[in-house]
């Protein structure tokens, strides 16, 4: 059954929190600092939080060493989802993703769409896992980050979530890098 197990302890995620904008500062990124505040609030560690320009290789670098730190569990991304010139999150982060998590964008469009309609196809939120981290890629909205926190991460990102969660699978990430070839293979 769908829900939360109490019986089951909770257990911390250590999320790195990245806003991607040309104006924005630590002072002004609303988004930013909702998904802050909804991380702590969880239960959760914010491990780092940072702000980078609508830039592939400073989103790309950024990301890549939030991958790479073997502390960091979760990388939230806010910001350049869109469509104008500017932004250029998922051609930044996408080619980074091991596996690509599709149901993340479908998930986001359904609970977007029911709350603003049609304008959740001016979105390209998009997530996937590298490294044995989660990357999710949300629109730069306050709203947007919410609806993405409150609908899908906040019970993913919690081990007690029943009939599954991804907490549950993280020690097997990276199992791939750690399974010996098969005897006879080749390859």
């Amino acid at each position: 059954m769908a829900g939360v197990d109490e019986k089951k302890q909770f257990v911390p995620l250590k999320i790195a929190v990245l806003t991607i904008s040309d104006t924005r500062s630590l002072k002004d990124d609303k988004s930013g600092a909702l998904l802050v505040q909804r991380v702590v609030a969880a239960g959760h560690v914010v491990a780092e939080r940072s702000i980078v320009t609508d830039d592939v290789e400073a989103i790309r670098a950024r990301v890549k060493a939030w991958i790479d730190d073997p502390v960091i569990d979760v990388v939230i991304t806010t910001g350049g989802t869109g469509f104008t010139g500017r932004d250029v999150t998922p051609e930044a982060v996408e080619p980074l993703f091991e596996k690509r998590m599709d149901g993340f964008s479908i998930a986001f469009h359904l609970l977007s769409h029911a709350k603003i309609g049609a304008s959740t196809i001016q979105s390209r939120a998009t997530a996937g896992v590298a490294g044995a981290t989660f990357i999710f890629c949300l629109p730069g909205s306050p709203g947007a980050c919410r609806d993405g926190w409150d609908g899908i991460l906040a019970a993913q990102l919690d081990y007690r979530t029943r009939p599954c969660n991804f907490v549950e699978i993280m020690p097997r990430l990276d199992e791939h890098l750690r399974r010996p070839k098969a005897q006879g293979s080749t390859a």
